[in-house]
């Protein structure tokens, strides 16, 4: 099963990926970042994921690409392997969040990490006027189906990145506006962005 947050924040990561850099996608879905970012900033990437369905999307459009699961490590990497590693709406979808973020720290230059924000506004009325999991387009699933294992608000990255010793080197958290493009929140962004943003500092 491909994840349905596949293109959120993908104009994001575009603006912020160098040209010509080394690339790892975890997660990776379709490969329609990893694609576009070949296409259009000659990186050299290469993608992770899960599903099977995704992998064969991705070999039909001539990625590199293999099946596996980030949870049992990426040991196969040396120490700052690449330029880039993106973890793209996934987080929230591992076993085992903090081991994840350890390994891609030690890979990569720059951690681009986006997830769905559980401190939104409209996410904490729903869940208090309905006293049940919401089910909208920001989090489509039932609770029984749904691939979020983690669910997580900006607040909370931000303290785990703090505990962790992580060095945020930027963040753009977003809502998606009515044209389909990423809005930037500046402004309690906890509260007012459907998605939280990070670009990390590897070590």
């Amino acid at each position: 099963m491909i994840k349905k947050h596949a293109n959120i924040g993908y104009d994001l990561v575009m603006s912020l990926v160098a040209e010509g850099s080394r690339v790892l996608d975890l997660g990776c879905g379709d490969g329609t970042l990893l694609s576009d970012l070949q296409k259009t900033k000659g990186v050299k990437g290469a993608g992770v994921e899960i599903s099977e369905e995704g992998v064969s999307k991705c070999v039909e459009k001539g990625l590199y690409c293999y099946q596996g699961d980030i949870d049992e490590g990426l040991s196969d990497y040396r120490d700052k392997s690449f330029d880039f590693v993106i973890l793209n709406q996934t987080i929230q979808n591992t076993k085992k969040p903090q081991y994840v973020l350890r390994e891609i720290i030690r890979i990569g230059g720059k951690i681009i990490v986006s997830f769905p924000n559980f401190g939104y506004i409209l996410l904490r009325m729903e869940l208090l006027w309905k006293g049940m999991m919401p089910v909208n387009p920001l989090f489509p699933y039932e609770w029984y189906e749904s691939p979020d294992i983690h669910k997580l608000s900006i607040n909370n990255f931000n303290d785990f990145c703090l505990k962790n010793s992580y060095e945020i080197c930027d963040t753009f958290h977003f809502t998606i506006s009515s044209g389909g493009r990423s809005k930037i929140i500046k402004f309690f962004p906890n509260l007012f962005a459907q998605y939280g943003f990070y670009v990390l500092e590897g070590k």
